[in-house]
């Protein structure tokens, strides 16, 4: 752990179901996460479930207290979909979820990516491409791996294991 926040990124990925269980981890490794969803995210896991758990501020709005000004952080996009990749990686902030990513990248703070792509969107160039340029800016990103309730071909984002231990991990290269 680099810094005492974080803030935790989720995107609209079909993995973004397995953070209800993922959050606790983050909330007893941090003093204060701020949980910030894509509009996309919102579609996938569900605000009240996430609003639930305690020990994190689940910020939806631009100009909540907690996040204006944004206050330094690490930041961990998970899932990172092939878009959101994309994105990140072209510098693209169109919503304050990526906008909060980009501040981080840019004050080069601990940034974890742990993508979450199909097979097809992986082997894509441009997905390539993107987890290039964030290694190159310093992020530390986590490829996505099979799922091993579907087979090889299926793939997911990384374990929560991975995930925690890469935050655990130096902050720049």
């Amino acid at each position: 752990m680099a810094s005492d926040t974080l803030y935790l990124i989720i995107t609209g990925g079909a993995a973004a179901t397995r953070i209800p269980a993922l959050l606790p981890s983050l909330i007893s490794s941090y003093r204060r996460v701020i949980t910030v969803p894509t509009p996309a995210a919102k579609q996938i896991v569900s605000l009240r479930d996430l609003a639930s758990i305690p020990g994190h501020h689940l910020v939806e709005g631009y100009f909540e207290p907690i996040i204006y000004p944004t206050p330094p952080g690490d930041a961990l996009v998970a899932p990172c979909t092939f878009n959101s990749l994309n994105k990140l990686a072209q510098g693209i902030a169109d919503t304050l979820a990526l906008s909060i990513v980009a501040e981080a990248i840019g004050r080069q703070h601990h940034v974890t990516v742990a993508i979450s792509a199909n097979a097809a969107l992986w082997a894509h160039p441009r997905a390539q491409e993107s987890a290039a340029t964030l290694r190159r800016w310093g992020c530390h990103v986590l490829d996505p791996v099979p799922d091993p309730g579907r087979g090889p071909d299926h793939l997911t984002m990384a374990s929560d294991a991975a995930i925690l231990a890469a935050l655990a991990g130096p902050t720049r290269p």
